[in-house]
């Protein structure tokens, strides 16, 4: 299970109205506690991909480097993405199962239809190997203020 804080929930799907036509990205960081990918804090990142943004997403290298510094600042880890996409169901493409290498990782999946965030899902990447990787769908337990 992916359990999110109800403001970084709003904020990501608020990152994917804002995006809209082009996909959004960022980094979740937290802690594993009990099984659970806990997110303590997202990082909205640059969608990097020149060549069709509103299709694909990319974070750029420098963005992924500084959110892992800050994770190891916070003593916590990078335990997710998200991204949108634009137009397109909350659903992951072969594409993103191609383009995922972070393996435990949750990837959280907004659908902006027509600027407006609609779904938002979660499929954690497992797997031992590129050969074998897959997503399973993932719960999302929005967290209010009090049990964050």
């Amino acid at each position: 299970m992916l359990k999110v804080p109800e403001s970084h929930y709003d904020a990501i799907r608020r990152h994917a109205e804002q995006a809209y036509p082009h996909e959004c990205c960022g980094v979740l960081i937290g802690k594993l506690e009990g099984g659970d990918r806990v997110v303590r804090e997202h990082i909205p990142c640059t969608n990097a991909h020149q060549a069709s943004p509103q299709h694909r997403y990319n974070i750029a290298p420098k963005e992924l480097i500084a959110a892992q510094k800050r994770a190891r600042d916070l003593g916590l880890d990078i335990v997710g993405f998200y991204h949108s996409h634009p137009d397109h169901e909350a659903q992951w493409s072969t594409r993103d199962l191609d383009e995922a290498h972070w393996f435990a990782c949750s990837y959280v999946i907004t659908s902006a239809k027509k600027g407006h965030a609609d779904a938002t899902k979660s499929f954690v990447l497992c797997g031992n190997d590129e050969e074998t990787k897959r997503f399973d769908d993932e719960e999302i337990e929005v967290v209010s203020a009090e049990k964050a």
